[in-house]
């Protein structure tokens, strides 16, 4: 179990568990350094803060995962340190989040003409307060037995490519560098293996100021991590990582902690927003 983990979602985006509980599951786990990182909305930063200080040993980073698009894949860009309180930051999210809400709908009806009746309410309930997202899809499917195992869901259906699949509004990744810089956050390209042409986009976003890389990432295996090492190096960028626990499937998931990221990663993200807090 390592002490540090850069990528947990909760409960606010499409993880199962509250911000307080992913707080107490990592003071249990003797973490360290854990960042808060929930697709395209904050909200769950200022409870985790709230809940972390019952756990001074831990100490949470603030973050966020933006969804964007480049030609052929998908992008997430995580941003580290953001200030929760950029009004212009929050417009982004919040057109982001919007979008995602339309896109699930539009989801929820292609399973249904495929033959496979999950209800809009259903997603919705399970959704909770959260952003709705593919994830809550994939759990109304396997309560009624249309799927097996959570991944079967994106496996067969509803990753980008599947028969269920629809695109919603993104930007793109240079413009969520620039957002996140804006909002006086360090941006870090998340699971680079998941992007078409993973040196062509980091050499691109390096140019637009993208400051890390995820090189210790869920399940990667030893070979993946020493390549995506040998491109953080080669274009100076700060080596990050983590679990990106969602709580849905244990059986599947990497657990908080266990993606086995340095110390060294919290301390270079750490440095770099006192250093930019003294400038």
């Amino acid at each position: 179990m390592g002490q540090v983990d850069l990528h947990v979602h909760t409960s606010v985006s499409d993880g199962k568990y509250t911000p307080e509980e992913v707080i107490k599951k990592a003071a249990g786990l003797g973490l360290n350094y854990m960042a808060i990182c929930d697709h395209d909305t904050i909200d769950g930063i200022a409870p985790a803060l709230k809940a972390a200080k019952a756990f001074p040993e831990l100490k949470i980073i603030p973050g966020v995962e933006v969804s964007t698009l480049a030609p052929g894949s998908e992008v997430h860009i995580l941003g580290y340190f953001i200030d929760c309180d950029d009004i212009e930051f929050k417009k982004v999210l919040s057109g982001l989040s919007d979008s995602r809400v339309g896109r699930a709908q539009a989801m929820v009806d292609k399973l249904n003409e495929m033959g496979i009746y999950i209800e809009w309410k259903r997603v919705r309930e399970l959704a909770g307060e959260g952003c709705i997202g593919r994830p809550h899809i994939a759990n109304a499917m396997l309560e009624k037995g249309y799927i097996s195992t959570f991944k079967e869901a994106f496996d067969k259906y509803i990753a980008q490519g599947g028969p269920a699949y629809v695109e919603r509004s993104k930007i793109t990744p240079a413009e969520a560098v620039l957002v996140i810089i804006k909002a006086k956050g360090f941006p870090v390209l998340a699971h680079p293996f998941t992007v078409k042409e993973p040196e062509k986009l980091i050499a691109e976003l390096k140019e637009a100021g993208l400051v890390g890389m995820e090189v210790y990432y869920n399940n990667y295996s030893h070979e993946e991590r020493k390549a995506l090492a040998r491109l953080a190096a080669k274009y100076n960028l700060v080596a990050t990582g983590g679990s990106d626990y969602h709580g849905i499937d244990d059986a599947v998931e990497t657990m908080i902690g266990e993606a086995n990221v340095p110390l060294e990663a919290a301390e270079r993200l750490i440095a770099l927003a006192v250093k930019k807090r003294n400038s």
